[in-house]
C-alpha cells in the first residue's frame, strides 16, 4: 500500500493531523495498535482549555515543595522506585518553571491556545459531533479563602490581557451556579471560555469516522516498526507494509519508540493520571467541571456519570498502576460532589507527555527527510489536537504557518 504520508497515533492529535493533512490533498494512512482515541485521549477530564493560558509548572514555593515531597498529596504522588528516571527532567522542568522563562513558555503557547475552540468548531461541525459538546465553561474552585481571593485577582488581569471572560463566585453564587455541590468551598472563578466534553473518547472516535468517510485509510500496526528507506519511510501493519514518502511521530507519551532508534534525544516524561465513574447522589446534576485546587483533581460530568479525574503520579511505564492518589481524591470528593457508586471495574490509568519546558514538538526531525513530530502536549492534548494538525499541516505543506514554529522544534533540545 502506498500513501503519501503515515500518521503514527490515532489520539486526538494524530488523527487532528490526519484531517488537516487530507483536507489538503494528502493520501493518508492513520497507524495505531488500537482503535482511535483508545489511549489518553480516552481518559482525560474533557476540557478544551480556552483559558489555559499559563502552563502548569513546577512549583516554586517551599512549602508546596516540601508537601509534595512527603507523597500524601492528591495532586502529586511519586513512585519512589522511578523516581532516578525522572531526576534530570525534574530538574529542568524546575528551571523551566522560573517567572520569566515561565511567562516566555505562556507567550509561545498562547497562539495555539487562542485558536484551540475555533479548530474544534470547525471538526465539530463537520462530523456532527455538537451534542458531545457544551458551552459551559469550567470552575477553580478554592477551600481556602486566602488563595480564592488572591487567584480571583491574577484572575482578572488574565482575563483582561487576554480577552478571556471570568466570574469570580463566592460560595453563595458559586451554590447558585452548581446546586449539585454540597459545600466546603470559599468560592471560584468561572472561566466561561473554555468547552467541555461529555465523552472525549468519543469525540477522536468521531474525528476519526470523518477522517474515514472523506477517504482516510486507518490501519492497526506496531510503530515500532517504522524505518526508513531511500526516499521514505515504511511501517509494517494487519493490512501489509505501508510506505510512504513522510511520516508523523504522534504517539504521546509512546514516542520515544520511535524516536530513540533514530537518534532523537527529546526529553519526553509522561505524568500519569487515573479516572473512575460514578453514579451521582447529589440532589442536582453537574453542569460543569469543577478543580479542586488544594485537592488537585477534577470532577466532571460525563455521558457514563460523573467522571472523577486525578492529577499527577510520576511512574515510569512499566509499573504497576497504584489506587492510593485516587482514593484519596475519591475520599475528598465524595461528600461535597455526592459520589455514589463506582461505575467502572478497575481505575483507568492514562499517560500525559510532557516536555520540560512546557512547549509540544511540532515540526520537522531535523535528522531525517520526510520526518515530522507532533507530540508532547502535556495536559492538553484534548485542548490543543486540531490546532497543532493544522500548524503541522501548514508546515507540511508548504503553506505560511499561522504562527512562528520556532519555540515547538524538536532541535530546541
Amino acid at each position: 500500500m502506498a500513501k503519501d504520508v503515515i500518521v503514527l497515533g490515532a489520539g486526538i492529535v494524530g488523527v487532528s493531523v490526519a484531517l488537516h493533512l487530507q483536507q489538503r490533498g494528502w493520501s493518508v494512512v492513520l497507524v495505531d495498535r488500537r482503535a482511535p482515541g483508545e489511549e489518553t485521549s480516552f481518559g482525560n477530564a474533557g476540557l478544551i482549555e480556552a483559558s489555559s493560558v499559563v502552563p502548569y509548572s513546577f512549583p516554586r514555593d517551599w512549602p508546596t515543595v516540601l508537601r509534595f515531597a512527603r507523597n500524601g498529596s492528591t495532586a502529586l504522588r511519586y513512585d519512589i522506585r522511578s523516581l532516578p528516571s525522572y531526576a534530570r527532567w525534574l530538574a529542568r522542568f524546575w528551571w523551566e518553571s522560573a517567572p520569566d522563562r515561565l511567562q516566555a513558555a505562556s507567550r509561545d503557547m498562547l497562539p495555539l491556545i487562542g485558536r484551540c475552540v475555533a479548530e474544534h468548531d470547525a471538526f465539530i461541525d463537520r462530523a456532527g459531533l455538537r451534542d458531545l459538546v457544551r458551552p459551559t465553561g469550567w470552575l477553580e474552585a478554592y477551600r481556602e479563602a486566602a488563595s480564592f481571593e488572591r487567584e480571583a485577582l491574577d484572575a482578572k488581569r488574565i482575563a483582561a490581557t487576554h480577552g478571556l471572560h471570568v466570574a469570580i463566585l463566592d460560595d453563595a453564587a458559586l451554590r447558585s451556579t452548581e446546586a449539585s455541590l454540597a459545600g466546603g468551598y470559599a468560592g471560584a472563578i468561572h472561566w466561561t471560555d473554555p468547552r467541555s466534553v461529555s465523552d472525549p473518547g468519543a469525540l477522536t472516535k468521531g474525528y476519526a469516522r470523518l477522517f474515514e468517510r472523506e477517504g482516510g485509510t486507518i490501519a492497526r500496526g506496531d510503530a515500532a516498526t517504522l524505518e526508513a528507506l531511500a526516499n521514505g519511510w515504511r511501517v509494517r501493519t494487519d493490512a501489509g507494509v505501508i510506505e510512504a514518502g513522510a511520516a508523523v511521530v504522534a504517539l504521546g507519551a509512546w514516542s520515544d519508540v520511535v524516536l530513540r532508534p533514530l537518534g532523537y534525544r527529546v526529553p519526553l516524561m509522561a505524568k500519569r493520571g487515573y479516572h473512575m465513574h460514578y453514579e451521582s447522589a447529589a440532589q442536582a446534576p453537574l453542569l460543569r467541571p469543577v478543580v479542586d485546587i488544594e485537592g488537585g483533581y477534577v470532577v466532571a460530568p460525563m455521558r457514563r456519570g460523573l467522571r472523577l479525574t486525578t492529577g499527577v503520579e510520576l511512574a515510569s511505564r512499566e509499573r504497576p498502576a497504584n489506587p492510593v492518589q485516587l482514593d484519596l481524591a475519591e475520599r475528598a470528593a465524595r461528600p461535597v460532589f455526592g459520589l455514589g457508586r463506582r461505575l467502572d471495574e478497575k481505575p483507568w490509568v492514562g499517560l500525559r507527555p510532557c516536555t520540560p519546558d512546557m512547549r509540544p514538538v511540532i515540526g520537522a526531525g531535523h535528522r531525517h527527510a520526510g520526518l515530522w513530530f507532533a507530540f508532547g502536549h502535556a495536559h492538553h492534548g484534548l485542548t490543543l489536537g486540531p490546532v497543532t494538525g493544522r500548524l503541522l499541516a501548514e508546515m507540511m505543506s508548504g503553506e505560511t504557518p499561522f504562527t512562528d514554529v520556532a519555540p515547538y522544534r524538536a532541535a530546541r533540545f
